[in-house]
């Protein structure tokens, strides 16, 4: 099989620092190559050559700027080329146009979220004619796949879902003498307990409510420290994060936007982990990398998140997630708790094991596409009499 993948216009593949859309794409890719040809298109970059290839896996990078750019250099590097299918990554329109220009070729959209299917980056009537030129649409979680059917209920039959996955090799529990040699490296203490945050610096995430769980926390443990590595989007956030934290005595240290290649670093550092999100997480990557590193992991009760975390059997999940007392219980729990929380973890870095790791995205993906394939043949083969 071919595989065409199309990636958004706005971070290259693989991704320079972060992007999730664009490492899941990337993680992918390099799996699905193992078993088939796979074609990459992606944004240039300075760091990266035009093409790029290994084995199977080829990368085109073509110039960007508008979506209306970027749409036209796509079509123009995949003229007269043909296809066994062609997967289009969190771009309802692209996937349109490209199911226009490839008629007989099946497009699937691949959504990693519900940003691109709304308001305000679409309009419901819109984005509606957009989802029913593709052959099908592959969800990363249960609750993606209810929110799409609740704006769109037309295409309930044309979704499937396939979770994502880490990298089990690279995201593994640390040695203490090499948790010792990270903090030394990234200059944070071995002293206290150390609460991690990774992801962006934006309001949605919930860091505020987070450093004011971790200042109610430190009334039970005095010694708990917060780590925060992500970069910001909008300029004034991150201050009021730095302002916040000082007014309420919690000890922070502001990591910056870690390139995703050592990321896993990162979570070396830490004791435990807490994702905070305040709203809708399709998926929550993070969660998972966390969770093959060897982190108790406390997170949101919100979203697909509850797909990858059960409540006290691999993580511990925060109902009132808007409440950071909520959160201050979980956390003094996982601290004062080492037992229990050290058989959360394991539990977890088990089940990543199991269910969410990037060879098994690639293989539900490839088997998915394989079975589409065939039915479609058959289907042909009906209809034409021929074989």
């Amino acid at each position: 099989m071919h595989l065409l993948i199309i990636a958004p216009e706005q971070i290259p593949v693989p991704p320079v620092l972060g992007g999730s859309v664009e490492i899941c794409i990337h993680s992918i890719a390099r799996e699905l190559a193992k078993m088939h040809q796979v074609t990459v298109i992606s944004r240039q970059h300075p760091r990266y050559s035009h093409i790029s290839r290994r084995g199977q896996l080829t990368i085109i990078r073509v110039p960007t700027g508008s979506s209306h750019t970027y749409l036209k250099e796509v079509l123009k590097a995949t003229k007269g080329k043909t296809f066994d299918w062609i997967q289009v990554d969190n771009r309802p329109q692209y996937a349109a146009v490209i199911k226009r220009h490839f008629p007989k070729t099946p497009v699937s959209l691949f959504l990693h979220s519900l940003t691109f299917v709304k308001p305000p980056y679409a309009s419901v009537r819109r984005c509606s004619k957009h989802l029913n030129k593709v052959d099908c649409i592959i969800t990363n979680s249960s609750s993606l796949a209810e929110e799409l059917t609740r704006l769109y209920p037309k295409q309930r039959d044309q979704l499937h879902k396939i979770y994502l996955g880490t990298e089990l090799a690279r995201f593994c529990p640390k040695s203490e003498k090499a948790r010792r040699r990270l903090r030394r490296k990234y200059r944070v203490s071995n002293n206290g307990f150390q609460i991690l945050y990774v992801g962006r610096l934006i309001h949605r995430k919930g860091i505020p409510t987070l450093i004011h769980a971790v200042h109610l926390a430190r009334k039970s443990i005095p010694g708990l420290k917060l780590l925060i590595a992500g970069g910001e989007q909008g300029k004034g956030f991150k201050a009021l994060l730095k302002r916040k934290a000082n007014t309420l005595g919690v000890p922070t240290k502001f990591l910056g936007n870690i390139p995703h290649r050592k990321i896993h670093e990162v979570y070396g550092l830490a004791n435990c982990f807490v994702c905070p999100s305040q709203k809708h997480e399709a998926f929550g990557l993070v969660n998972v990398e966390a969770m093959a590193s060897g982190l108790p992991v406390i997170a949101s009760d919100i979203g697909g998140i509850k797909e990858v975390i059960q409540h006290e059997h691999n993580g511990v999940l925060i109902k009132e997630f808007r409440d950071p007392r909520a959160f201050a219980r979980s956390i003094v729990a996982v601290a004062e708790r080492k037992e229990w929380a050290e058989g959360l973890a394991k539990q977890a870095r088990s089940d990543v094991k199991k269910q969410f790791s990037w060879q098994a995205t690639a293989q539900s993906l490839a088997d998915f596409y394989r079975l589409k394939l065939e039915a479609k043949h058959e289907k042909y083969v009906k209809e034409t009499g021929s074989s």
